[in-house]
């Protein structure tokens, strides 16, 4: 155990104090410092990527001439250039897959770069895309992650020769013996989804090839690790001097998913070497949906030996992470950041592990806020909860019984964590009380009682922060380790400065995405100088040509509080012993009485001489012969703390994966409705321990911001993918985050137990809600409805299969066949009638002249016969932000002149592919005709990513398009009749 310095634990003047932020006068009047504000140099070019439309697909050609040759195009990059200005990244397991930064040869997500494209405006850039040719040979594809460790299943690596790129089994204990000595056991299989986080700023990079031999110089919102900076720099093949990349003062959020920038920052620096000249992107809201970055989705078995009064004694863990298409660094880091604390907040001794990657046709996962915490306590409570169903247990006393006790900490789970302080029992008793669960329990009883469907739920979470950066060689066997050298550990630095005037600033290396950093660093100085936060400037702008950083540093793992801040707090006493000595100096006093407070330096045997803080500071400037003897002159300390209980995994896999340990306990009380499936939140308590708390403002800000992640995934969100790789959910419309209205106000409850291993006794709590919410509002649902078996997101659908309701079958006429969709691809059917001011004989003429039909057909360019009622298009779809330009083929079938007839078709973009059939039927109907049709039609690609409720949208718009269009030209081209809006403007006389 590390000691520290008392004064550390002591109150303080402004820590603790709700201070208003710091950041928000810039950021609430829109003048935050953020990537896409900050100028460039004249010259910038703007790119756009082109993008994979399926999932797996070899890539035999691509022709960008025709791009080329448009006006303000100066460049294109494609693999060729990417394969010889860079390598692969280097991946975290020992497996010859070749993961670049732009797909070569082959794609494996829908999403991947294929090419670049630069030009003088991202207008200009976009549109050249569409110009680029790009022939692929179709694959197929595997999204589940089970069916991808099956024999047969398609292999996206063939050096690898296999989907499962890391395979590791892990014993603590003895598991074996405590389950077969088990007076019970209880196992269930859960499934963890895949979904992201949707932060308001995207992605943005400002890469420049530098003259010479500089090599490249980069802005973005990378929030780190910085471990991530030598990847960057090895991939493009220079020293890590060489690769100088600046972070922004502001940035609009991250939750984990800016790490993922990480290779467009390598994919972008090779654009401008292409270009000869600075290129800029800044990713849209289609991209980052599509192709940015997602947690993992798994699949666990668990099981646990029990005694009859509910103790559990041993668990065994099999685990399978989808990763999707590659082992992109940090990963497997979703896996084994948890891997130290797979025991929970309990106290078993056994454990028994098997861990499986495995890849599949997905985007790649990486840090999504609470990486690993999610997925394992989902597996974890989900069985507790369990336990006391089968046992006939209060679920409160099953939990309660397997706590670890006060008298434990600093308590070594079996597989490594060291868990630094707590009082979980103190924390559950507070939730209980102050979240008034006495009541809740009344309600549910009324409830049940009244017939409505009513649950309690509950989650113990064990919160860990300052990530161990060695955790992620747990995934090598201990021979591989010792081969390549131990990691350990998590370095932070910060540096602060105080000029001639007495002014100070502070250099962190944090990279903060909205939290709120540079007000807490304020606070921290401020009270160990004896000053007024307004007092000190913090800069979070880091620079790894000029700062102090490390490859922990970063914005990730919470590790603020606990490390960041508590390293300002080391330098700032730095700063001010040496600001001792000189005023010791002056006043004639022994430096260990001097005093740092309102602004002043004095004795505190003699506190009427004061002495101006800036006269002491600048003294080391303007007088440095002042100065006591051997000292140097200037005012400026630089430190790096690592956290000493942060060792490599030794030869038995034990990990201590993190610094510090918090903890949340969590109750929720839902109610759901039979008829419509929605879950309601009737309240929500969530009580943590997090050691000192810095700025309960700011703390709480962070609480409620993952308890809206967390809500949003276990009820809302969630990557949709089809069995060809195709992605589903690329919009909002199809990828739900909840808002404000429906997010409830939780209950806040706070302890304090702090930690000993960080200099302030601070933990980190920004993302213990998103590991603790999904589960717990799981159990409430799977208690209301009396379920063993829920899968996330409960959308009222899967609600309703879990209550046993069968959505209606569709209504309308069903004459025609359905088309088989491209596999995976996103199915609409349409049916409907309508009618049209022409006969059917002239309805019907239309419908076999192609002069007439490309002036009916949304969209269409040009449509030439190929043959007998055969047709060849090309058409523009645009729907929502998504415009694709497709070569179609439209064939006429069945004709019964002129009563109706069947079409089919399909056409291929750079975008996807999409494919129809259906019929069309024509009846008089007094002067006109009653068109009735019945289609169906499939679409894959970026098409489909904009989702369900888009597609359906766009399509019945195209289709009264073409109807409108198809009765004025079998009418002679006469005007479309007035809408019922227009006819009362003419009537009041607004409109002629």
């Amino acid at each position: 155990m590390s000691e520290l310095p008392v004064e550390a634990l002591a109150p303080a003047g402004h820590v603790g104090k709700a201070l208003p932020r710091f950041e928000d006068a810039a950021l609430l009047t829109g003048r935050g410092g953020y990537a896409d504000d900050i100028g460039v140099k004249p010259g910038t070019l703007h790119a756009a990527i082109l993008r994979s439309p399926h999932g797996h697909a070899d890539i035999l050609s691509i022709d960008s001439s025709a791009a080329l040759a448009l006006p303000g195009v100066r460049a294109v990059l494609t693999g060729a250039d990417v394969a010889a200005w860079s390598t692969p990244f280097a991946v975290g397991v020992k497996q010859p897959m070749e993961h670049w930064s732009i797909a070569i040869e082959r794609a494996r997500y829908v999403g991947e770069p294929v090419a670049v494209v630069m030009a003088e405006s991202r207008y200009i850039a976009e549109d050249a895309l569409e110009l680029i040719k790009v022939e692929y040979r179709q694959l197929p594809a595997v999204v589940d992650p089970e069916a991808a460790l099956e024999q047969g299943a398609p292999v996206l690596h063939a050096a690898v020769g296999a989907n499962l790129v890391n395979d590791r089994h892990f014993s603590y204990g003895e598991p074996e013996a405590a389950f077969a000595a088990a007076a019970r056991t209880v196992k269930i299989k859960v499934h963890y989804p895949r979904n992201s986080c949707t932060p308001i700023e995207c992605f943005a990079v400002v890469a420049e090839y530098l003259a010479g031999d500089e090599g490249y110089d980069v802005m973005s919102n990378f929030q780190g690790p910085f471990a991530l900076h030598p990847v960057m720099a090895r991939s493009l093949k220079v020293a890590g001097t060489k690769l100088r990349l600046r972070a922004p003062r502001d940035s609009g959020g991250s939750f984990g998913t800016k790490q993922a920038v990480s290779t467009y920052i390598v994919l972008l620096c090779l654009a401008s070497r292409k270009a000869d000249a600075p290129v800029k992107w800044i990713e849209d809201r289609l991209e980052h949906l599509q192709a940015s970055v997602s947690s993992t989705n798994r699949v666990t078995t668990i099981e646990a030996a029990v005694t009859s009064e509910g103790l559990v004694t041993a668990l065994r863990y099999h685990q399978i992470d989808d990763c999707g298409a590659y082992l992109r660094a940090p990963e497997p880091a979703t896996f084994y950041r948890m891997h130290g604390m797979l025991t929970g907040a309990y106290k078993v001794r056994h454990l028994e592990v098997h861990n499986q990657v495995v890849l599949t046709n997905k985007t790649p996962s990486g840090l999504v806020r609470g990486f690993g915490g999610p997925q394992v306590y989902f597996a974890l409570e989900r069985l507790m909860q369990r336990i006391s169903v089968e046992l006939d247990l209060d679920p409160l006393d099953v939990i309660s019984r397997n706590m670890i006790t006060p008298d434990a900490f600093p308590y070594r789970a079996p597989a490594g964590s060291l868990y630094d302080s707590g009082d979980y029992q103190l924390s559950m008793a507070m939730a209980v009380e102050r979240g008034g669960l006495a009541e809740l329990k009344a309600r549910r009883d009324q409830a049940r009682a009244e017939g409505r469907l009513y649950g309690i739920g509950y989650a113990a979470v064990v919160e860990p922060s300052i990530s161990n950066m060695g955790y992620i060689t747990t995934a090598l066997t201990p021979a591989e380790r010792a081969k390549a050298g131990p990691k350990n550990g998590a370095n932070t630095s910060a540096t602060v400065a105080v000029d001639p005037l007495g002014s100070v600033s502070v250099m962190i290396d944090s990279v903060p995405q909205g939290q709120g950093h540079r007000t807490v660093v304020a606070q921290v100085v401020a009270d160990v100088l004896g000053l007024e936060p307004s007092d000190v400037l913090v800069n979070a702008e880091l620079d790894t040509q000029k700062d102090g950083w490390s490859i922990a540093a970063g914005n990730y793992s919470s590790r603020f509080a606990g490390a960041v801040a508590g390293t300002v707090h080391l330098t700032a006493v730095k700063v001010r012993d040496k600001l001792a000595l000189i005023a010791a100096a002056i006043l004639g006093v022994p430096a260990a009485d001097i005093v740092f407070e309102g602004r002043k330096v004095f004795s505190r045997v003699a506190p009427d001489i004061k002495l101006p803080f800036h006269r002491v500071a600048g003294g080391a400037h303007w007088s440095p012969a002042s100065l006591p003897e051997g000292m140097a002159s200037g005012v400026r300390e630089t430190v790096f703390w690592t956290p000493m209980q942060l060792q490599a995994p030794d030869e038995n896999d034990v990990i201590n994966s993190s610094a510090a340990y918090g903890f949340v306990f969590d109750i929720c009380a839902v109610e759901v409705d039979k008829i419509t499936g929605q879950v309601r939140i009737d309240r929500y308590v969530t009580s943590h321990d997090a050691g000192r708390i810095l700025n309960p403002a700011l703390a709480d800000g962070q609480i409620r911001g993952a308890f809206a992640q967390g809500l949003g995934a276990a009820l809302m969100e969630e990557f949709d993918y089809g069995s060809d790789g195709s992605f589903k959910s690329g919009t909002f419309a199809d990828y739900l985050v909840p808002t404000t209205c429906e997010v409830p106000e939780p209950v806040i409850v706070h302890i304090e137990t702090l930690s000993p291993f960080t200099p302030l006794g601070a933990k980190g709590l920004g993302e213990g809600n998103n590991m603790s919410t999904p589960v717990c509002i799981a159990n409430a649902v799977a208690d209301a409805l009396g379920v063993a078996d829920l899968r996330l997101p409960l959308t009222p659908s899967k609600i309703h299969a879990l209550l046993g309701v069968e959505d209606p079958a569709p209504s309308g006429p069903r004459s025609a066949p359905p088309v088989k969709a491209p596999q995976g691809g996103h199915a609409l059917s349409m049916s409907g009638s309508v009618e049209l001011p022409a006969t059917p004989e002239q309805v019907y003429a239309v419908l076999l002249d192609p002069e007439a039909l490309v002036k009916v057909i949304p969209g269409c360019h040009a449509l030439d016969k190929v043959g007998e009622n055969h047709y060849r298009a090309d058409v523009t779809i645009g729907i929502g932000l998504v415009k694709a330009r497709y070569a179609a083929e439209i064939r006429l079938s069945d004709l019964d002149p002129p009563h109706g007839l069947a079409l089919g078709g399909k056409g291929v973009s750079s975008l996807g592919s999409a494919e129809g059939a259906g019929r069309i039927r024509l009846e008089s109907a007094g002067s006109g005709t009653l068109l009735t049709y019945d289609y169906s039609a499939a679409v894959s690609g970026k098409v489909a990513a904009v989702g369900g409720r888009m597609l359906e949208g766009a399509a019945k718009i195209v289709l009264r398009q073409l109807f409108e269009q198809l009765g004025r030209q079998a009418g002679g081209g006469a005007p479309p009749a007035r809408s019922l809006w227009q006819r009362i403007l003419h009537a009041l006389g607004v409109s002629k």
